[in-house]
């Protein structure tokens, strides 16, 4: 803030001037160094002292310039530390009422419940996508930087009432991502109870918590060192195959994706073949696997139907998939 900054001016200046001050009282008058120092410091706080040694007319000529500029920058000091510590306070306060109001508004919404390394990738990942979300952190210091703009709410995620405040009945998933297996256990216990429908996807550390947090109501569970082993190892075995699936999943050489596509009722495919409905022809996508109900068939034939309701798991380039998304929505 501009006012910090100015502080930090006026609080240079007046070193610069007490270290003249303490070198004029010395030289000019031929006291000692601690004798100066004193002699300026009293004379800046204005408390009033008496000389520290009588001053000659030169040296009382310096003090009256010392006292003038002196006296001037502790007060303009004083007045800069207010308005900061005015703007500071003010600034969170309303920065954290206008948050509230945000997180009041939210819906359709996910909730990521732990800023770790794990937590802050999900969030940075649906931020890259404009998806709405908010984290709950017992940190909010460690949870966001001064440029990432994300909702944040200071809290213990394992508590109904913090779960409430994010407004958990309206959220569309959760993202149980602290450090210790127990908290997220209990946090999934917590979420399915005051959502029932909620999609809910959990970490672990250990693969013995995998079993647990699945039976407290998870939809999966992720386990990031299990995940980071086998990708050392495919890295070895596949290096081929592992750059294609970065190049497909984290855009890292082309623009390739690959992405999931329901099929309204209305869609121009719905009801054909893979064939008939001539998706690769018309968007450049390749279907890569159908998914229905519970079941996903992957590599579909030519001749393999697509109802509503299905969701096409869909390879290709950003705006290809958009114009898949498009056909199944039935905009096209």
């Amino acid at each position: 803030m501009k006012s910090f900054r100015n502080l930090r001016l006026i609080g240079a200046a007046l070193l610069g001037l007490t270290l003249a001050g303490t070198a004029g009282f010395h030289f000019i008058e031929g006291w000692s160094w601690f004798d100066g120092f004193y002699m300026v410091i009293t004379t800046f706080t204005t408390i009033g002292y008496q000389e520290t040694h009588p001053l000659s007319h030169a040296g009382r000529v310096f003090n009256v310039g010392l006292i003038m500029v002196g006296v001037s920058l502790v007060f303009l000091g004083i007045g800069s530390l207010t308005q900061a510590l005015l703007e500071f306070e003010l600034g969170s306060f309303f920065g954290r009422r206008k948050m509230e109001r945000e997180i009041s508004r939210l819906s359709d919404h996910y909730i990521i419940c732990g800023a770790g390394r794990v937590g802050r990738s999900a969030a940075r990942e649906l931020a890259n996508k404009r998806v709405p979300f908010v984290i709950i952190d017992q940190s909010v210091d460690r949870a966001v930087k001064p440029e990432e703009d994300w909702l944040i709410l200071n809290g213990d995620a394992t508590q109904g009432q913090t779960l409430r405040e994010v407004h958990i009945e309206r959220a569309r998933g959760l993202v149980a991502a602290t450090t210790t297996d127990a908290t997220n256990l209990y946090i999934v216990l917590t979420a399915r109870e005051l959502n029932p429908q909620l999609r809910i996807i959990a970490r672990a550390s250990e693969e013995d918590a995998e079993k647990r947090l699945l039976k407290a109501g998870a939809d999966s569970v992720v386990l990031p060192y299990l995940f980071a082993g086998q990708r050392i190892a495919r890295s070895f075995l596949q290096p081929h195959v592992v750059s294609f699936l970065d190049s497909a999943t984290a855009h890292l050489d082309m623009d390739l994706e690959i992405g999931e596509i329901c099929v309204a009722g209305a869609s121009t495919v719905a009801g054909k073949t893979i064939e008939t409905s001539r998706i690769r022809q018309d968007c450049g996508a390749v279907i890569l696997a159908i998914k229905r109900e519970k079941k996903m068939d992957f590599n579909p034939s030519p001749e393999d139907r697509i109802e509503a309701g299905d969701y096409l798991i869909a390879m290709g380039e950003s705006s290809q998939l958009r114009r898949l998304e498009q056909m199944a929505a039935g905009r096209s």
